[in-house]
């Protein structure tokens, strides 16, 4: 039987097919863009990771302290409102004021006839009483206000740590959501790939079996 031209074309087509089927199987291997893309996206949070740390840090020290100061305040609030006043020195002008108020009481007691009387004693002592204690508690306020700002300071210090870390976090998971959506679809991917290069391969056997004079 003379081999025709529409059969050299048919075969041709079909050694065709086959042969890029082979080549798709063992000559060409396809570079998955998931796996290049992943090369980049894999360096993110170790890139990004020192702009965070240092605020992580800072919170993660912050942490104890903070909870034991509260502690204190929430088990024993005036137990530690002794502590803060235990360190109280008189201010530099207490003992300026002091002597002014007693040199015009001693003044007036004199005048009235009453000095070094039992009475002129009692009201020097109250007097001196009275400029202690606002003495006390202008430094108390000043001390517990200074308290107030350093507690201020570690508890931002710990809302800062946190968001950083928080941040840190949710890129963690976006980065490696993105690269799992990355593999999922570069395994599809390939998957289509290898099922092209089967149908070449039916199809180029199934036009070989066609035209070839097999008798």
């Amino acid at each position: 039987m003379a081999f025709t031209d529409m059969q050299r074309f048919g075969t041709g087509l079909g050694a065709g097919s086959i042969l890029s089927g082979i080549a798709g199987l063992f000559g060409g291997k396809h570079k998955n863009p998931a796996s290049a893309a992943n090369q980049y996206i894999s360096q993110i949070p170790g890139q990004t990771a020192s702009y965070y740390q240092p605020y992580i840090n800072a919170g993660q020290n912050a942490l104890p302290g903070l909870q034991q100061q509260y502690g204190s305040l929430l088990n024993n609030p005036g137990g530690r409102l002794n502590e803060i006043g235990q360190n109280y020195h008189q201010s530099p002008g207490f003992q300026f004021a002091l002597q002014q108020a007693l040199q015009g009481a001693n003044h007036a007691a004199a005048a009235g006839g009453m000095a070094g009387s039992p009475e002129h004693e009692q009201q020097n002592m109250q007097l001196a009483t009275n400029l202690g204690n606002q003495d006390y508690n202008n430094w108390l306020g000043q001390a517990t206000g200074l308290y107030g700002q350093g507690l201020q300071g570690e508890q931002g210090l710990a809302s800062m740590g946190q968001h950083a870390g928080s941040s840190m976090a949710d890129m963690i998971a976006q980065t490696l959501a993105q690269q799992g959506q990355y593999a999922y679809e570069g395994r599809a991917g390939q998957n289509q790939a290898n099922g092209s290069v089967w149908s070449n391969l039916g199809s180029g056997a199934g036009l070989l079996g066609a035209f070839l004079p097999w008798h």
